[in-house]
């Protein structure tokens, strides 16, 4: 038996698996057990909890909390709301669109870890809201609309479809001739790196016109592991890219020396840091939103100036109409007709001169 599979197979959801791991508080196992819920992890990732401390940032992002039964600032109904589900009755369950050009493909459910955070918790998490994930179906929906370029393919967790599913999936996508591009939303190099098998590498590694792209999610450094990095060079090694979609969650990474710790490690693990996301309006998950602002200060604070370039996400929120960027202007102090002053992030200023737009 594959690893990865074993791994599932020893999923970490009863009270009593958890206390193999760590010494769980009576509020973790209030909240366990009052929850109508799915909650979980993986051993491996379970391993990474500090076993005493309840505020570990792995720890808050696996085990439930009374907290989410809080809901001052979320929006009822936030995935319907967010994914435009009443705008076009014709589009499956399993696609949502934002963009003229894209989509996102759903075709699980399931996940490794069941995050306390997630934006989708209606349907992955608390499951709510019951949708339809019909893969033929979603397949001649996207044969249909022929300005869809861009698949990102996503759940749960699309890699924890089998091998045989997963192959399938791609070669049927890159048999249609408008999809020019496939990405892949998944944690499993977090949370279950021995997902990148020898097998699944040749499934993704084949060279073809349809390029594969994933990203995955990563919130805390305690996450990256050799076993992440090893993952990660597997996939760069069959010509997949990976890139990050951080969290900003309050209380795990909201602070500038371990927002810049998460950044510099994942580009030394050859993952590039894509975007950070503010924490949505989902209903429950408000005890890990900080204030809008939080973002771009600790981009401007914690990285600009202190690291590569390279380590620097783009900092957005996710709405109903796309996703809108939140990063302030910083530097640029004054503007005139003659010239502009700038700041770096020591303070530091200077003047250069300014040509005017043409007109």
């Amino acid at each position: 038996m594959e690893e990865w599979i074993s791994q599932m197979q020893g999923f970490i959801n009863t009270p009593e698996k958890l206390r193999r791991i760590i010494n769980p508080t009576p509020e973790e196992l209030k909240a366990i057990n009052t929850l109508d819920t799915r909650w979980g992890t993986t051993p491996y990732f379970a391993a990474l909890m500090d076993p005493d401390d309840p505020c570990c940032p792995v720890r808050r992002q696996i085990i439930p909390s009374l907290k989410e039964l809080e809901n001052t600032y979320g929006i009822k109904n936030y995935l319907m709301f967010h994914e435009n589900r009443t705008v076009d009755p014709e589009r499956p369950d399993c696609i949502a669109r934002q963009y003229q050009d894209r989509v996102a493909f759903t075709v699980t459910d399931t996940c490794a870890s069941y995050c306390r955070h997630c934006f989708r918790r209606e349907v992955v998490v608390d499951q709510r809201l019951k949708l339809r994930f019909d893969l033929d179906q979603g397949i001649k929906w996207i044969k249909k609309n022929k300005e869809i370029k861009d698949v990102l393919v996503t759940g749960g967790d699309p890699f924890l479809l089998s091998d045989q599913l997963l192959g399938d999936l791609i070669t049927q996508l890159r048999q249609i001739d408008h999809v020019r591009m496939i990405r892949f939303g998944t944690r499993t190099i977090i949370n279950l790196p021995q997902r990148i098998t020898q097998d699944l590498m040749e499934i993704l590694g084949d060279f073809h016109r349809v390029p594969i792209w994933i990203n995955t999610q990563c919130n805390h450094p305690k996450e990256i592991t050799d076993k992440t990095a090893r993952a990660v060079f597997d996939l760069l090694r069959c010509g997949v890219n990976v890139g990050n979609q951080a969290v900003l969650l309050k209380g795990i990474n909201d602070d500038v020396d371990t927002f810049r710790e998460l950044h510099q490690k994942l580009v030394y693990t050859r993952i590039r840091p894509y975007y950070l996301f503010y924490c949505e309006a989902a209903p429950g998950i408000d005890h890990f939103r900080t204030g809008v602002e939080k973002g771009s200060q600790l981009i401007r604070d914690g990285l600009q100036g202190h690291t590569t370039g390279l380590a620097r996400p783009t900092y957005v929120i996710a709405t109903n109409i796309g996703k809108i960027p939140l990063m302030g202007n910083d530097y640029m102090i004054e503007k005139t007709e003659k010239e502009y002053r700038l700041r770096n992030y020591l303070g530091e200023e200077t003047i250069l001169p300014n040509i005017p737009d043409e007109q």
